[in-house]
């Protein structure tokens, strides 16, 4: 997708795909209807794809607003739907695990991680092998409270990755939960592709020995968290298209969401004082990587022409190993597709948290001298990169402003959407992911019962009401917490803390996504409203999730 395409242009472009994905009755059929009701009648349940993207910004995917390219992932939006108001939980495991469980992490002790799951929580795959389904994954897990993901998961086959610190010789990964040899220096491995090649295989396998049952595949990318590592021929196609900085790349991608109809706001302002407090001091990123290193999202033109000319390539970095990543999510589809499956597979695509702002160093360390993405550098995007990616939203990871929580969600799903390339601004989770899928798979009257304990129910709502039509699915609230990071949202208003001392503020998301009006002195008893009822949620929650076992 061209830098300037419009929404016209975007569906030209990317509906020549739809040949080839979507079913030639596609359009015929009437608009605003779920068909899971004559699936369900004549027995045939859907498979079902997660897809998830680690660190990548809410703006990133050329639908979303960017300028990368990401054919694969405009296509399914522009054959299926995207959602404007999707929330993670701001950072990556506690996301995987709500993805995972359906529970808030701070319900089942992830967030922070303490010890295992309750004995009460289960995993997809509990939910759905009792209704036919093979259950495969590939690529991350992250879910601390059950370290393995067929003996503690019940995947049927598995390839995990535990070392995050390289993309081309990862040293610590699993197959079916056996640890595998250390991929050895020079290779031509690159995770992004081997993530993708393990769920082609496992969907492969499938086809030849399951071709009856349903499948479920969570195909979960590493891919662009740090560090910044890609293959020089992805980052040659980027190499010169971010000279002109961040500031002028989020004025761009903010046109493109305008004009796509995914946002109303205005540019969040740069925060140059906010960044992680476990980032690398100024002086130490000077002296570990080089002068051409920036730590605050400073404007553009405040660098000198050594940092921009550095800054310019992380970022064609990033945008490779996005692109990378797109390319490895077609393999996953031409293998649906070549099951002749596509058209009956629910495809959900997130991204566990918005960009990220940090700058630390570890792994293997980093060679100044070593080509710059090669598996001997080690870079992170950065603020001044990460505030772009997120475009048009405040801060980033592991924040619960809006930069750090708001991710894209793309939904396709031919034989059960009457519809294509619309948008849904229904706000919703990724605790509604697994109610969604159980609801799609036929399985609402599942016991409340588990390893002989009674769970809380899911917190989640099914979005199958919203895939037919927007603004049909509520939610009470939708909570967050992250590292002394609050929030709470309760319809169009939001409020959020920075920190465990930070005050709250108070946002009316309907006219000011972008936080930028604080409306806490204005509105006094909203805000202690809504402060009780975080802190009501935060109570029962932790009282839910119980006290972790003791150690032996």
């Amino acid at each position: 997708m061209t830098a300037n395409v419009s929404r016209r242009a975007f569906l030209r472009e990317t509906m020549t795909w739809g040949a080839a994905l979507a079913t030639g009755t596609l359009a015929s059929r009437p608009s605003g209807r779920v068909a899971t009701a004559a699936s369900r009648a004549a027995g045939k349940k859907p498979n079902v794809l997660i897809i998830i993207a680690d660190d990548m910004g809410y703006s990133d995917a050329g639908c979303y607003g960017g300028e990368i390219e990401t054919p694969n992932l405009d296509r399914l939006a522009a054959n299926g739907l995207r959602f404007s108001q999707c929330y993670s939980t701001g950072r990556c495991w506690p996301s995987r695990t709500a993805l995972l469980t359906g529970y808030y992490p701070q319900q089942v002790r992830m967030d922070p991680p303490r010890g295992r799951l309750p004995a009460w929580a289960r995993v997809v795959p509990h939910y759905l092998k009792p209704l036919g389904y093979r259950c495969y994954h590939a690529g991350k897990w992250h879910l601390m409270g059950a370290p393995k993901a067929i003996a503690d998961g019940n995947f049927d086959r598995s390839y995990v990755l535990h070392d995050h610190d390289r993309f081309f010789a990862p040293k610590n990964h699993e197959l079916d939960d056996r640890k595998l040899p250390p991929v050895k220096d020079g290779t031509e491995f690159y995770v992004t592709t081997e993530i993708a090649k393990y769920a082609e295989s496992f969907l492969a396998e499938h086809a030849d020995k399951h071709a009856d049952d349903p499948f479920y595949c969570y195909l979960a990318f590493t891919s662009p968290h740090f560090p910044l590592h890609a293959l020089q021929e992805d980052i040659a196609k980027y190499k010169q298209r971010y000279r002109q900085g961040w500031d002028a790349v989020r004025r761009q991608r903010l046109e493109r969401l305008h004009e796509m109809g995914l946002v109303e706001c205005e540019l969040s302002a740069r925060e140059p004082e906010v960044i992680p407090s476990w980032n690398l001091p100024k002086e130490k990123l000077k002296e570990m990587i080089g002068p051409g290193e920036a730590d605050r999202a400073v404007a553009w033109d405040d660098l000198t022409e050594e940092q921009k000319d550095f800054q310019t390539t992380k970022m064609a970095i990033h945008a490779a190993m996005i692109d990378r990543m797109d390319q490895e999510i077609g393999r996953v589809l031409d293998q649906v597709k070549r099951m002749g499956a596509l058209d009956d597979t629910v495809i959900f695509f997130v991204s566990d948290n918005g960009a990220s702002a940090e700058q630390i160093i570890r792994g293997d360390m980093h060679n100044p001298t070593a080509p710059l993405g090669s598996g001997k550098s080690y870079l992170c995007l950065g603020p001044g990169w990460s505030t772009a990616a997120n475009t048009p939203f405040r801060l980033h990871k592991s924040w619960v402003h809006e930069g750090g929580i708001s991710s894209p969600l793309i939904v396709h799903w031919p034989a059960g959407l009457g519809v294509r390339n619309e948008l849904r601004h229904n706000p919703c989770h990724f605790i509604d992911v697994l109610p969604t899928v159980i609801d799609l798979a036929g399985g609402q009257g599942y016991s409340s019962q588990w390893n002989g304990q009674t769970a809380p129910p899911l917190p989640g709502k099914s979005l199958a009401p919203a895939f037919a039509q927007d603004g049909t699915v509520a939610h009470d609230f939708l909570y967050f917490h992250h590292m002394s990071h609050r929030a709470i949202r309760v319809g169009g208003w939001k409020l959020v803390a920075k920190g465990k001392n930070g005050p709250w503020e108070l946002y009316d998301l309907k006219s000011d996504r972008r936080e930028s009006n604080n409306l806490v002195d204005r509105h006094p008893e909203k805000v202690r409203q809504m402060a009780a009822l975080w802190q009501k949620q935060e109570d029962l929650f932790r009282a839910q999730a119980g006290p972790p076992p003791k150690k032996k």
